[in-house]
């Protein structure tokens, strides 16, 4: 069993930034990837951005530019640096952590941005 823990959201003005964290209780080594989702009232859980154990990084058509995923190995941790935020990405946001043979959620974290 692994155990996922988000922490870093709340609530910001828009155009301003917020880090979100995500650690995740198992060696680096057996994690595949890692990801961040996030889910809005109303509407289904769609993918922010994602990193691989080599690095690879894939982001959503809307965030792009504005958000960056980046993983400390050494910490089992990655983060998400949001920058620029608009109300629109204004949701709950899951950390999902892949190893083999299944993915581990968070229990989410808000990030409201007001107008």
């Amino acid at each position: 069993q692994v155990q996922v823990v988000e922490s870093g959201g709340g609530l910001v003005q828009a155009g301003g930034s917020l880090r979100l964290s995500c650690a995740a209780s198992t060696s680096i080594a057996r994690i595949n990837a890692m990801g961040w989702y996030r889910q809005a009232p109303g509407k289904q859980r769609e993918l922010v951005a994602g990193i691989t154990s080599s690095g690879n990084r894939n982001y959503a058509d809307s965030v792009k530019g504005r958000f960056t995923i980046s993983r400390d190995n050494a910490k089992n941790t990655v983060y998400l640096q949001m920058n620029s935020l608009k109300p629109e990405d204004t949701a709950v946001y899951y950390c999902n952590v892949q190893v083999f043979p299944r993915g581990y959620w968070g229990q989410g974290t808000q990030v409201t941005v007001s107008s």
